[in-house]
């Protein structure tokens, strides 16, 4: 059945459609096509536009338009929306914050809400620094406490029997501050293998303690149970042993606490001290993520032999996006009522895009060219700019969100229907889906090859964009495969233009102050945060990744991830594949054509 919609979607798109997002039957056979898919979300989705007095006329129109913006792959909502809209399940959120408090009680009455979390298709992210450190007293008991990374081993073991929806394994983050007296051990942790595979770990990063770092001061750790001090450390030392572990295994990152904090918009009810899986959406104990990702790509337009920016169609698309955001955070479906209280409370939405990649080199442009910050950061002001004019008009219409009266924007008398708008998510299945570039990320690579999106599937990926732009210019393109497939760089490769070399820039051509440029630029006009990883190549050295945690604090993001290609034995994007490698059907890649041939 899905055939019938090949004109729109990849081959890879059409396997995860079929692996996760399409209705099966009783007897599991897939009953649904991509276009009866987005019709299911279109509908569901819209039933908000119902429940908020529109006449049908014009309900049926905002499900119309839903619906054709995700057919055409304009925009695409996240993952548990396009799977559980118009079915039983109905959760629609990413993820979800939950509380962790130093009890057992609290401890696992809030593993049995990430459980109920986790089944829906949402992800969940914790800050465990309330809890007091192994060896601690334990009163009632006359016992001692296990400690952080006990606990911790409990929710990944969890994790690890729960696949969300019976479709994907759940992720977390985990954050721990770092005055924790077991911030160490925490620091140490990935580099058991299989441990904590469950979750992205980030420390939580004061300005204090990035001061205490450049200033080469002692650092005090504290108990979190009665607030004394336990151990006093060389905060730079520290730092060294976060870089080395991040160099290492990728993790942990650094979420930087105080400058999530100066953008809470609702300070009145709580600090906040983690963020989603993937770090996009600082959020409070209960609060959800509501994603969608404007397609940029789509957003070209030909102007005689040249492509531009249609700047009137990407504001269309923000404003709708913004409206089936709210619509989801009214006709979703709950895991439990603390967390729908929190998500209409505030009604949070995470608006963002994908393919930045793919429309840069559109342009002709570099990704990490001065005009590609311009391009980005113009596209960033503009999101922000709509965004904001479109919840107003909203709360014209809906009325504010209920907690504004006491937020930051209540005090400044302006009218918002969501508490924050933007985010920029990773989007790796639904750009996908889309057959576009992930969220703000440069081309990983020009052939490479993608894991785990399906399970235990690797799917192989070689870039349309290049092979296109290669056919534009009367030259063979399927020759260079096989050498390319060594590195998944065009650098350095006879036979490739260098205009073309120029923007065909992948993740690893490019220096890491390119990746945090790109990201600072979009930051600096999203209200919530960037997903993005700085990528290294495997040579890099650990003052290396200092120098990137460095600058990311000193730019003002919210936080960083690095990536040293090569440090885990298992990623989800890989270079360096043999022509010979049976993960690639070599004939049927070089014999496709581009503008069809979409792996």
């Amino acid at each position: 059945m899905v055939e019938d919609d090949r004109s729109m979607l990849s081959a890879n798109a059409l396997e995860a459609l079929r692996a996760r997002y399409l209705r099966r039957a009783p007897d599991g056979e897939i009953d649904e096509t991509p276009d009866e898919l987005f019709a299911r979300v279109a509908r569901a989705v819209a039933e908000a536009e119902r429940r908020f007095g529109a006449p049908p006329p014009q309900a049926a129109e905002w499900e119309e338009r839903f619906r054709g913006a995700m057919t055409r792959l304009e925009f695409l909502p996240n993952s548990p929306t396009i799977m559980n809209a118009g079915t039983g399940v109905g959760q629609l959120s990413a993820c979800f914050v939950l509380p962790i408090e130093d009890s057992i009680d609290g401890i696992f009455t809030t593993l049995r809400l990430a459980a109920l979390v986790h089944q829906t298709g949402g992800g969940t992210g914790f800050n465990f620094s309330a809890l007091r450190p192994a060896g601690d007293q334990v009163s009632g008991t006359m016992g001692v406490a296990s400690g952080v990374l006990s606990f911790m081993r409990i929710f990944n073991a969890a994790t690890e029997e729960m696949r969300q929806g019976g479709k994907r394994r759940g992720a977390n983050m985990g954050i721990l501050n770092a005055d924790h007296p077991e911030i160490a051990d925490f620091i140490e942790v990935k580099r058991e293998p299989g441990a904590m595979r469950n979750f992205n770990l980030s420390v939580g990063a004061h300005d204090a303690f990035m001061a205490a770092v450049n200033t080469g001061q002692r650092w005090e750790l504290k108990n979190p149970r009665t607030g004394r001090v336990t151990a006093a450390v060389d905060a730079a030392a520290l730092f060294r042993r976060i870089a080395e572990a991040a160099w290492a295994t990728g993790d942990p990152g650094l979420v930087f606490l105080d400058a999530i904090e100066r953008a809470n918009p609702t300070p009145s009810l709580g600090t906040i001290q983690t963020t989603n899986p993937c770090g996009e959406v600082p959020l409070l104990p209960y609060e959800s993520c509501n994603l969608g990702s404007i397609n940029l790509a789509a957003c070209l337009r030909r102007q005689g032999a040249q492509r531009v920016f249609d700047w009137e169609k990407f504001r269309d698309s923000v404003r709708l996006g913004v409206r089936f955001l709210d619509d989801v955070v009214e006709v979703n479906r709950y895991p439990a009522p603390a967390l729908e209280a929190m998500a209409r409370g505030n009604r949070k939405i995470g608006l963002g895009v994908m393919g930045l990649a793919e429309t840069l080199i559109r342009l002709g442009l570099a990704y990490d060219s001065p005009e590609a910050g311009r391009t980005a950061s113009d596209i960033a002001r503009v999101l922000r700019e709509t965004a904001d004019a479109a919840s107003a008009e909203l709360a014209a219409e809906r009325g504010v969100f209920p907690n504004w009266a006491e937020s930051t924007f209540g005090r400044a008398q302006q009218p918002r229907r969501n508490a924050t708008v933007l985010s920029i998510a990773p989007t790796g299945t639904i750009s996908l889906i889309a057959g576009t570039t992930s969220g703000i990320e440069p081309l990983f690579g020009i052939a490479y090859t993608r894991s785990h999106v399906l399970g235990e599937r690797a799917l192989p990926e070689i870039s349309p964009l290049f092979a296109e732009q290669m056919k534009a210019r009367g030259l063979d393109w399927r020759p260079l495969i096989p050498i390319i497939l060594r590195t998944g760089s065009v650098q350095g490769v006879a036979g490739v233009p260098e205009d073309l070399k120029r923007v065909f820039r992948c993740a690893l051509d490019i220096e890491p102050m390119g990746h945090l440029r790109m990201q600072a630029a979009f930051q600096a006009h999203v209200d919530n945060a960037v997903s993005k990883t700085v990528n290294l190549p495997f040579t890099a050295g650990v003052d290396r990744v200092e120098q990137v945690y460095r600058a990311a604090h000193r730019m003002g993001l919210k936080g960083i991830t690095v990536f040293r290609y090569g440090s885990r034995s298992e990623q989800v994007l890989s270079l360096g594949a043999k022509p010979h490698d049976e993960r690639f059907d070599l004939a049927h890649l070089t014999s496709c054509d581009p503008g069809a041939c979409r792996v």
